[in-house]
């Protein structure tokens, strides 16, 4: 059964289990005037992330639906959830939207240019494009700004069934993840390019006080700090794969 656990205000974790891989899988439902999901699941987990909505919210209500980029744990259920929610329009930057949503959305989607900005009432929302980061031309992460809400896609992913957020170190789990996975089939996953440590230097900018993980707890304290020290752990422990671009 999913666990649902509110890691800001409105904000709300819903978060999946999956023991055979040891992976949180994990959706974040966003309550305001025009509530939004960030991460809508994989096909298979619709039926557990709906239920897990429901007792927040009645589901028809959603108006946003957004995600990082084009992957099945990303977006895969995003035609369950429009049918779900009549009103709701997927969400994503420009790239994504010319190059995957047009044609796999059963409605047209939102397209968002870089730094433009949404409110869904008291809370607003900025897209960054970061292609390439974690995966995908397509990528980009969207930031609440009234509360400064990061939501970071795969960025600081960490394996275990863990808390739902915490203040410790959060960087040091994801470098033992990142040498875990270089040791097996996901070696190249996430790239590290020339453009990596801009990209995490923008989104540090941002001065994120809360950073919502979709693999992985939650992390509340310094954002900036810890995404400046990811690009150093991603340097040393990614820049060797095959995967990095000169």
């Amino acid at each position: 059964m999913p666990s649902i656990t509110e890691i800001a205000p409105s904000v709300h974790r819903i978060s999946v289990y999956m023991p055979e891989i040891n992976l949180q899988f994990n959706h974040f439902l966003v309550l305001d005037e025009e509530p939004l999901l960030y991460h809508t699941g994989m096909r298979r987990m619709f039926p557990a992330v709906l239920d897990a909505v429901r007792k927040v919210i009645d589901p028809a209500r959603l108006r946003w639906i957004g995600f990082s980029h084009f992957e099945v744990d990303e977006c895969g259920s995003l035609n369950d959830w429009l049918k779900v929610a009549p009103g709701a329009q997927a969400v994503s930057g420009v790239v994504g939207a010319l190059v995957n949503l047009t044609d796999f959305a059963d409605r047209p989607p939102r397209a968002l240019n870089a730094d433009e900005t949404f409110s869904t009432g008291r809370l607003r929302f900025r897209y960054r494009p970061t292609p390439h980061l974690p995966h995908g031309w397509d990528a980009g992460v969207l930031f609440e700004e009234t509360q400064q809400v990061l939501f970071c896609s795969d960025l600081f992913t960490h394996n275990g069934d863990v808390e739902a957020i915490t203040a410790s170190d959060i960087v040091g789990r994801t470098r033992q993840s990142m040498i875990d996975f270089q040791a097996g089939p996901l070696m190249d996953y996430m790239p590290y390019t020339p453009r990596t440590r801009p990209l995490l230097e923008g989104l540090a900018a941002l001065r994120p006080k809360t950073l919502a993980t979709m693999h992985g707890s939650s992390f509340t304290g310094d954002g900036a700090r810890a995404l400046l020290d990811l690009d150093t752990v991603m340097k040393e422990t990614l820049s060797g794969s095959p995967a990095r671009l000169e």
